[in-house]
C-alpha cells in the first residue's frame, strides 16, 4: 500500500520540483520509503516521470523497493495496492522460465505485464492502481483494480504551450500540490453531486480538469501523453448470471480469500464492531491466521450509540486479543480539524475510519482487515426491501396516471410538511411523491431514496450556475455505466449493482481508503474481491438475499461455530453520536461558518439557504437529521482549507 505519482512532459527542473511536492503531499501513504524513475528523453526532451512513497508490507528488502525496473522487459512500474493471488501468477510464470529477485507481488505483477501485456491486467486480483512504462513502445499504462478500492487521479493538459500533459497520482491533493493546474476551480457537477449525495461521484472530482479513472478500466498514453487507448478489463455483467453456485463452493471461495488477505510481512488486525460483516471476517480470519488475531473497536460514551459491548462479547466468542478504544466527545473535537484534512474528497462520511485506523496504527499495527461489502454482496439495506416494493405498488396503480400517483403520495406525506419551519422535513418519507414519480426508472428512484435534500431544496442550496447540471445526482458517465450493469437484472439484484458502484465503490471505499492511509494503515477488505463478486452473482436470488436483510448465508459461512443469539439485535451501522456533538462540542465552529455569506458563497452554495438550513436543525425543525448540516459544513470547509472555489 503506497502512493504514487507520476508527470508526462519536459524533463526539467520544473517539471522535477512539480513531482517533489506530489510525493510530499502523500507522505502519508508511505513514509518507509521513497524513490523516484526518470525515462530518458525523446528528442523534445520529453518523457516520464514515476514516483514512489511505501508502506512496507511484503518483501521489506530493497528488493521491493520501488519505482521497479525489471531487468528482465525493461518495463517500469510505480505501483499502490496488494495483488493476492500473485503466488499462483509468480508459478505460472516461472513455468514459463521466469525467476525473481523480489519475493513480493510487485515484481510479478510487472513481468506479467512485460511478456503479456495487456491481458495480463486482467489476471490480477486485488486492490491496485498502477502505472507502468513500457521503454520500448514509449507507452505508460494507468490501470485500476476491478471494483475500485484504490483511486488514481488524473489530469491532462489542453494547452500546446505548456511543458506538461498528463500528470496522476493516488490522491487528488497531490495534483493540487504539484503547482501545474494554475488556479483550481470547483466542478459544477462536483457542487451538485455532493449536495445531492454528501460526497462526489465519479469520475468527475471536486476540481475541474481533474478526474478519477473507473474501476476496472486502463488507459494508455503515448510519450507526448496523448491517449492512444482505453479500455473496461472487467465490468459487472449487465445480466445476472444463471444460478449455478451452491453454498460449499462459495464457502471455500470466500475462505480462500480471506487466506490471501492474510499474506502479509508485517503485523495485522481486524476491525471489529461487532455486527454480521466485520464479525465474519474476525471468525474467518481466526480460524485462517498462523497467529493470534487481534481486533479494534470504537466504544462511545454515549450508549445509545456504543457497539462496544456487543464487540467484546463476539471477540470473546471468536477468542481473539480485542482492543477498546474509547472517543470520548472531546476527543473527537480536539481531533477534528485533522480527521477532515485526512478526507481527500469533500464527504460527510469517513472520521469513523479515520480513528479507528490511527488507534490501530498508533498500537502498531500496519494492516488491518474490515469487513465493508457485506451488506452490498448479500442485501443488507432497507433499499433492497424498500424500492421494489414501492415500485409493485406504483404498477398495481398503473391504471391510475403517475400524476395522481404522486398527489396520492403527497397526500400521505401531508402531515410531515404541515411545520411553521422555513425548512421542510428532508426524510424518505417526505420524499415519497418525488419517489413515486421516479418509481419506472430503479436509478432515479434508488438517487431519491438516498439524496440528502428534496429536488426542490437542492435547488435553493446551489447557486443559480450549479443548478440543473446533474440529473439524479449522477454525472452521465457514471449514469451511463450503471445502466449498462443493471440492464436484464431483477430489481433486488439492479439494487445490489448501484449499492456495490455507487454506496460502496464511491463513497465508503473511496472514504476509508484515504482516511485509513492517512495514519499510514493499509485497510484490506476481504468482501470486496471481484473473483468473489462472480461467485455470489451466481446464485439465484433466493439464496442470496431471502430473507431481505438477514444475510443468512454470510451468517452461515462467516460466522459457523459462534452462537447466533449473539448477532439477533437490530442493524445499527457504524456510527457516531455526531447529532449531539453537533449540538455541543462543534457547535460554535460549525455556527461561524453557517451564517458567514463569505465563507459560503465562493463554495458555488446559497448563503441564505445554507443559514435557513443550520438554523432549522438547530431549531429541532422536524426531519432535519445531523447528516444534511454535516455534509454542507464537511463541503465548505473542504473547499477553504483546499483553497478551491467556483
Amino acid at each position: 500500500m503506497c502512493g504514487i505519482s507520476g508527470i508526462i512532459g519536459r524533463l526539467d527542473e520544473n517539471n522535477r520540483a512539480a513531482l517533489a511536492r506530489m510525493s510530499k503531499a502523500m507522505i502519508h501513504r508511505g513514509p518507509d520509503g521513497h524513490g523516484s524513475w526518470t525515462s530518458t528523453p525523446d528528442a523534445r526532451g520529453w518523457g516520464v516521470m514515476l514516483d514512489h512513497r511505501r508502506l512496507s508490507i511484503l518483501d521489506l528488502s530493497s528488493a521491493g523497493a520501488q519505482p521497479m525496473v525489471d531487468d528482465t522487459t525493461g518495463h517500469v512500474i510505480s505501483f499502490n495496492g496488494e495483488i493476492y493471488n500473485y503466488v499462483a501468477l509468480r508459478k505460472s510464470l516461472e513455468s514459463e522460465g521466469q525467476s525473481f529477485r523480489s519475493s513480493g507481488d510487485t515484481a510479478v505483477m510487472l513481468r506479467a505485464l512485460g511478456l503479456h501485456g495487456l491481458e495480463a491486467v486482467g489476471w490480477l486480483r486485488g486492490m491496485f492502481a498502477f502505472a507502468s512504462w513500457d521503454p520500448q513502445q514509449r507507452r505508460l499504462l494507468l490501470a485500476r483494480d476491478q471494483l475500485g478500492i484504490k483511486p488514481l487521479y488524473i489530469a491532462q493538459s489542453n494547452n500546446p504551450n505548456t511543458t506538461w500533459s498528463l500528470i496522476f497520482a493516488s490522491e487528488l491533493r497531490a495534483l493540487l500540490a504539484s503547482g501545474l493546474l494554475g488556479t483550481p476551480r470547483l466542478d459544477p457537477q462536483a457542487v451538485a453531486s455532493s449536495v445531492w449525495n454528501g460526497f462526489v461521484v465519479g469520475p468527475c472530482t471536486a476540481v475541474q480538469g481533474i478526474e478519477l479513472l473507473a474501476p476496472g478500466h486502463y488507459a494508455e498514453f503515448d510519450g507526448a501523453g496523448r491517449k492512444i487507448s482505453e479500455q473496461d478489463f472487467w465490468r459487472i455483467p449487465g445480466e445476472s448470471p444463471k444460478p449455478t453456485m451452491d453454498e460449499a463452493t462459495l464457502a471455500s471461495i470466500l475462505e480462500e480469500g480471506m487466506k490471501l488477505h492474510l499474506a502479509s510481512d508485517v503485523p495485522l488486525a481486524v476491525f471489529l464492531s461487532g455486527g454480521i460483516d466485520s464479525s465474519a471476517m474476525a471468525n474467518l480470519a481466526q480460524l485462517t491466521a498462523d497467529a493470534p488475531v487481534h481486533t479494534f473497536t470504537l466504544a462511545f460514551e454515549d450508549q445509545q450509540f456504543n457497539e462496544a459491548p456487543f464487540a467484546k462479547q463476539t471477540a470473546a466468542a471468536i477468542g481473539t486479543q480485542h482492543h477498546e478504544v474509547m472517543l470520548s466527545e472531546q476527543r473527537f473535537v480536539d481531533s477534528l480539524d485533522d480527521a477532515l484534512d485526512s478526507l481527500d474528497q469533500p464527504t460527510f462520511d469517513g472520521l469513523n475510519a479515520y480513528f479507528i485506523s490511527r488507534a490501530i496504527r498508533e498500537a502498531g499495527f500496519t494492516v488491518a482487515l474490515s469487513g465493508t461489502g457485506g451488506d452490498e454482496l448479500f442485501g443488507g439495506y432497507p433499499t433492497y426491501r424498500d424500492l421494489p416494493i414501492l415500485q409493485q405498488w406504483c404498477h398495481r396503480g398503473r391504471a391510475f396516471p403517475r400524476k395522481w400517483q404522486a398527489k396520492a403520495a403527497a397526500l400521505l406525506t401531508w402531515p410531515l410538511r404541515q411545520s411553521s419551519h422555513p425548512v421542510p422535513p428532508q426524510t424518505r418519507w417526505a420524499k415519497l411523491p418525488d419517489m413515486v414519480d421516479r418509481s419506472e426508472d430503479l436509478l432515479a428512484l434508488y438517487q431519491m431514496a438516498y439524496a440528502l435534500f428534496l429536488p426542490g431544496f437542492q435547488d435553493e442550496l446551489l447557486a443559480p450556475d450549479f443548478a440543473g447540471v446533474v440529473v439524479d445526482g449522477l454525472p452521465d458517465a457514471m449514469r451511463r455505466r450503471l445502466m449498462a450493469e443493471t440492464a436484464g437484472r431483477t430489481a433486488v439484484s439492479a439494487i445490489s449493482v448501484m449499492e456495490q458502484r455507487l454506496f460502496l465503490g464511491e463513497r465508503l471505499l473511496r472514504d476509508n481508503d484515504a482516511a485509513s492511509m492517512a495514519s499510514s494503515l493499509e485497510q484490506r477488505v476481504p468482501l470486496v474481491d471481484h473473483v468473489l463478486f462472480e461467485s455470489v452473482d451466481a446464485l439465484s436470488d433466493r439464496a442470496r438475499y431471502q430473507p431481505l436483510g438477514r444475510k443468512n448465508m454470510l451468517r452461515r459461512i462467516g460466522l459457523r461455530g459462534l452462537d447466533p443469539a449473539l448477532f439477533e439485535r437490530p442493524k445499527t451501522g457504524f456510527v457516531m453520536p455526531f447529532d449531539r456533538w453537533i449540538r455541543r462540542g462543534l457547535k460554535d465552529a460549525m455556527d461561524r461558518t453557517m451564517r458567514d455569506p463569505q465563507a459560503i458563497a465562493p463554495t458555488g452554495l446559497n448563503p441564505a439557504a445554507v443559514e435557513r438550513l443550520w438554523r432549522a436543525f438547530l431549531d429541532g425543525a422536524p426531519g432535519m437529521y445531523w447528516s444534511r448540516v454535516w455534509s454542507i459544513y464537511a463541503f465548505v470547509r473542504w473547499c477553504h482549507r483546499k483553497g478551491v472555489y467556483a
